[in-house]
């Protein structure tokens, strides 16, 4: 990989995934610079899937067939990024499988907007969330037993930023691309319809399907970051504080009564950085990714008060300009 395409893979990721960059800053440079790659290519798939230039959908798959050929090297890259992934899944020995899973899921993506059962959504974020978890493992080169105790956690922690996504972003997925992710037989078990969802009408019935899949993904959570343990030392930090972001955004929800049917949930900036502050601080006194979690994140951990607590430490006397100035310490380039 030369500069300018980790620069490039940089540039996509500061615009399109800014949570996710956040915590990228904090990973050593030989693992930062490949996850800019990484991330710049499922960025350039998943811009084809949500077709910003007004392709059919024959002309998308077509485009995303091009892109497997470049990414698993059989064909001429007519981009840096895609080039550079090339050359990285080379170096790093990642498998085809899981470049064809990733590629077959956007294809899917192209065609499938309704997903009737959990199980299909699962089938369907192997390819566009655990493959993400599976790649992430095989950069950081981790030996032969680590690498098998960690990479059920990685798939799991990888499907359940993606669920976070698909809870907060109900109404952005109806709007901005016709698509529910909500699985139908999560929807009717409350009483609830597609068609209201399309609708978006919040109802007390899309509100228990929509807290059935937060706290589908919180268990997900729960199982992901039980397997930071066993990554390098120096990518712990990174990989948990991206948990503990991704999951600060059920917080939001649960504060709105789980209605991201009629509203956009997003964090500010500086609720971002009050989850690194407090994140970075604890795992200053406790290198247990599993109890800093516990202690930061918005996942509840049965009876131990962690929603409490979290609201406890309140934000209204937060310091933003003296958090920017701790973050720029910690984060490299920032």
């Amino acid at each position: 990989m030369h500069d300018e395409h980790v620069e490039e893979g940089k540039a996509i990721q500061r615009e399109t995934g800014k949570t996710f960059h956040i915590a990228t800053r904090l990973l050593p440079e030989r693992i930062r610079h490949p996850t800019y790659v990484l991330y710049g290519f499922f960025r350039i798939a998943d811009e084809v899937v949500d077709d910003p230039d007004g392709r059919s959908r024959e002309e998308r798959a077509r485009r995303l067939e091009e892109l497997r050929a470049q990414a698993l090297g059989e064909a001429p890259a007519d981009d840096a990024v895609l080039e550079a992934f090339a050359e990285l899944c080379e170096e790093y020995g990642i498998d085809d499988e899981w470049v064809n899973e990733f590629v077959d899921a956007m294809a899917a993506d192209v065609d499938t907007d309704r997903y009737e059962t959990y199980a299909d959504l699962e089938a369907y974020m192997r390819g566009s969330a655990a493959a993400v978890g599976v790649m992430m493992t095989e950069i950081m080169h981790l030996d032969d037993d680590a690498h098998e105790q960690a990479l059920p956690h990685a798939i799991a922690l990888g499907e359940a930023f993606q669920l976070s996504n698909f809870v907060r972003d109900v109404r952005e997925d109806v709007v901005d691309r016709d698509r529910v992710y909500l699985p139908e037989a999560t929807l009717e078990r409350h009483g609830a319809t597609v068609e209201d969802v399309e609708r978006l009408e919040f109802t007390p019935e899309i509100r228990d399907a929509i807290a059935t899949e937060t706290a589908r993904a919180d268990s997900l959570y729960r199982e992901g970051v039980a397997g930071i343990r066993y990554l390098p030392e120096d990518c712990q930090l990174a990989v948990l504080l991206a948990a503990v972001l991704y999951a600060e955004h059920h917080r939001v929800v649960r504060r709105r009564d789980y209605d991201t049917v009629s509203v956009d949930v997003d964090l500010p900036t500086w609720r971002k950085l009050w989850c690194l502050v407090r994140t970075r601080w604890h795992w200053q006194w406790n290198r247990d990714p599993e109890a800093v979690f516990r202690r930061v994140s918005a996942v509840p951990y049965g009876d131990d008060r962690t929603e409490e607590r979290a609201e406890q430490s309140s934000c209204t006397d937060f310091d933003y300009r003296e958090a920017l100035g701790r973050v720029r310490g910690w984060l490299p380039s920032w």
